[in-house]
C-alpha cells in the first residue's frame, strides 16, 4: 500500500513516516499543497494523509483540487487545535476520514486499515458496475416481462426497501441489479451477501463486522457488509436462509438506520437501502417459527415477484437466441443456430430450473449438437425436469 503524508511540520510528517513504514507500507511525503499535488500527478497512492492548516495552500484547498482530478482517491485529513471545524466541513467536501493532533497511534492504524477497505471496495464496486453493464439483461417480452420491467421503472427511483421472490432459477438477482442501477445511488457501493452460503454462527460478523479479539478467530478489526455498503445498496440473496438471531439485529439496523459491530457496544449510523431476495415462501416460514414477520413487513415495503419460465413460454425462443450468442462466444466456436421447429420443442417443456435449466439445456446442446440444432436434439440432449 503506497502512501502519501501532506504536512508543513516536519516532525508531524517524519513521525507519520516512521510508524507507517514500520507497519510495512510505502511512504512518500510533501511539505506543503502544492508539492503534494506535484506528487499525485505523477504517482498513484492508495491513501492520502493532508493536513488542515498549511501556508500557501490550505488542507481543503488540496483537497478540492484532489477530488476534481480523482474523485476516488481516499483522503485522510489531520486537524490540530482549532480546525476541528474545518475538518469536519471537509467531510463534506468528500474527504474519507479526519484525525486530530495529538496523533494516536491506534486510531492512526485503525484508519489506514478502514482506508484500504474502502479503497478495495471502490474497486470491486467499479468491476461489478462494469459487470452489471455487461451481463443485467432482462430478456423477453412477455406480457409478464413487460409489466415485471415496469415495476422495476417505478420502484428503482424511490429509496423504499424491495422483497423479491420467486423460484430458483427466475433471475432474482438479475431484478435486484437492474433496480441498483437505475436507481439515484447507481454511482455508490452495491454490495451482495448470499445469506445461505454463510454459516449461521459467521453472518452476523459478515454482516455488522467485529472488533478485534470478540472472538476466537477475531485477529482484526473488520468491516462488515452494511458498512461497506454505507451510502448504497445492500443486496440480502436467500434472506429465507438466515438465522433468528441475525434477523433480530439486521431488523433494528432497518428501524433504527444503524448497526453494531461484534464485540462493541457502540453504535454506528449507516445509510443503506436493502434489497432481499428469497425462493420461500416467507409468510409459511413465519407460520413455521423460521421468520420474523416484523422483519418481512419491514423488508416488503414493495414486494416484486419473479414469474417463473413456464408462466412466459412465449419468450424461450428469445432466450434460446440470447444464449446461443454467449455460449458461442464463450466456447470460442462460430454461432450455432436453433431451427424453428427445435424453439417449438423447447417450449414443450415445463422447465422446473427456470431460466438457469434453460441455459444449461442450450449449452449442452451447443456442445454436442450439429450447427443447425434439430428438435430431435432438443428431445435427445435437453432433458428437463419435468415434461
Amino acid at each position: 500500500m503506497d502512501i502519501l503524508i501532506i504536512d508543513d511540520e516536519r516532525s508531524i510528517r517524519n513521525t507519520l513516516k516512521d510508524i507507517l513504514e514500520n507497519e510495512g507500507y510505502s511512504v512518500d511525503v510533501a511539505e506543503d499543497g502544492i508539492h503534494g499535488l506535484e506528487k499525485l500527478k505523477g504517482e498513484s497512492f492508495d491513501l492520502v494523509f493532508c493536513d488542515v492548516k498549511m501556508p500557501k495552500m490550505d488542507g481543503v484547498e488540496v483537497l478540492s483540487n484532489i477530488k476534481k482530478e480523482n474523485p476516488d482517491q481516499t483522503v485522510v485529513m489531520i486537524s490540530g487545535h482549532g480546525t476541528i471545524d474545518t475538518a469536519v466541513e471537509s467531510l463534506k467536501l468528500g474527504a474519507f476520514d479526519f484525525i486530530e493532533k495529538p496523533l494516536d497511534l491506534n486510531r492512526l492504524l485503525v484508519c489506514v486499515r478502514n482506508g484500504m477497505e474502502r479503497k478495495n471496495l471502490v474497486q470491486e464496486t467499479k468491476t461489478l458496475k462494469k459487470k452489471i453493464s455487461k451481463d443485467v439483461v432482462m430478456v423477453g417480452h412477455s406480457p409478464a416481462m413487460e409489466h415485471l420491467r415496469s415495476v422495476i421503472e417505478r420502484v428503482a427511483a424511490s429509496n423504499a426497501k424491495v422483497l423479491i421472490t420467486g423460484e430458483n432459477g427466475t433471475g432474482k438477482e438479475v431484478v435486484a441489479k437492474m433496480l441498483y442501477r437505475s436507481s439515484a445511488r447507481a454511482n455508490c457501493p452495491f454490495v451482495e451477501v448470499n445469506c445461505a452460503a454463510i454459516p449461521s454462527e459467521l453472518i452476523e460478523s459478515e454482516l455488522f463486522g467485529h472488533e478485534k479479539g470478540s472472538f476466537t478467530s477475531a485477529v482484526k478489526q473488520r468491516i462488515g457488509k452494511f458498512e461497506q455498503a454505507n451510502g448504497g445498496t445492500l443486496f440480502l440473496d436467500e434472506i429465507g436462509d438466515m438465522s433468528l438471531s441475525a434477523q433480530t439485529k439486521v431488523l433494528r439496523a432497518l428501524q433504527e438506520n444503524e448497526i453494531t459491530r461484534v464485540g462493541s457496544d457502540k453504535s454506528l449510523k449507516v445509510d443503506v437501502r436493502v434489497f432481499a431476495a428469497t425462493n420461500k415462501n416467507l409468510m409459511e416460514e413465519i407460520q413455521k417459527g423460521n421468520f420474523r414477520e416484523d422483519l418481512y413487513h419491514r423488508l416488503g415495503v414493495i414486494l416484486i415477484h419473479v414469474p417463473p419460465l413456464r408462466e412466459r413460454l412465449e419468450d424461450i425462443p428469445e432466450l434460446i437466441d440470447y444464449f446461443l450468442g454467449i455460449i458461442c462466444d464463450e466456447q470460442g466456436i462460430p454461432t450455432k443456430t436453433f431451427s424453428d421447429e427445435a424453439k417449438e420443442e423447447m417450449k414443450k417443456f415445463r422447465w422446473g430450473g427456470n431460466i438457469r435449466e434453460l441455459r444449461n439445456a442450450v449449452e449442452r446442446m451447443v456442445i454436442l449438437c450439429g450447427n443447425e440444432i434439430t428438435a430431435d436434439d432438443v428431445r435427445q440432449y435437453a432433458s428437463p425436469s419435468y415434461l
